[in-house]
């Protein structure tokens, strides 16, 4: 129990899938728990995940949907977004941190509308894999100009 509780807070309990590597587990996670905080994670944002991991990661269809698959277990199996974000900060750059914050944009506008949830944990998530501010709004007009969203 107590090394369980040290892995935890160290960072070491990080996404436990077999089937993908851990860091795009814990990328595509990141990109669920976007998908599901405005309480619908229906179709618009699961393709919007699946295309996204396959570009980012080079996989074919059926491995992004198994991905997505064990990113949902971990999600479910977790209560906090730290696993995630620590594995994040530890094997991508800032280039590539700021690159999954573009995603995470792509995921809260997949369904067209942003909802001040998916808002909040964008910038949240932005802090806490150490994407800097004008990075990450660099970021969401990128992803908005992909998708044909006019600034607002």
């Amino acid at each position: 129990m107590i090394d369980r509780i040290l892995k935890l807070l160290t960072g070491e309990d990080a996404p436990s899938s077999t089937s993908s590597d851990s860091l795009q587990v814990a990328v595509a996670a990141l990109l669920v728990e976007a998908a599901r905080m405005d309480d619908r994670f229906e179709g618009p944002e699961r393709q919007m995940i699946e295309r996204l991991l396959m570009e980012r990661f080079d996989l074919p269809s059926d491995a992004a949907g198994l991905l997505l698959r064990d990113a949902e277990a971990e999600v479910a199996r977790s209560t906090q977004l730290f696993p995630f974000t620590s594995l994040t900060v530890k094997r991508l750059d800032e280039t590539e941190r700021t690159r999954v914050i573009e995603m995470l944009w792509e995921v809260a506008y997949a369904d067209g509308v942003l909802d001040p949830q998916e808002d909040m944990l964008v910038r949240r998530i932005a802090g806490l894999i150490h994407v800097p501010d004008r990075a990450r709004g660099e970021a969401r007009l990128r992803a908005m100009a992909r998708l044909g969203i006019a600034p607002q």
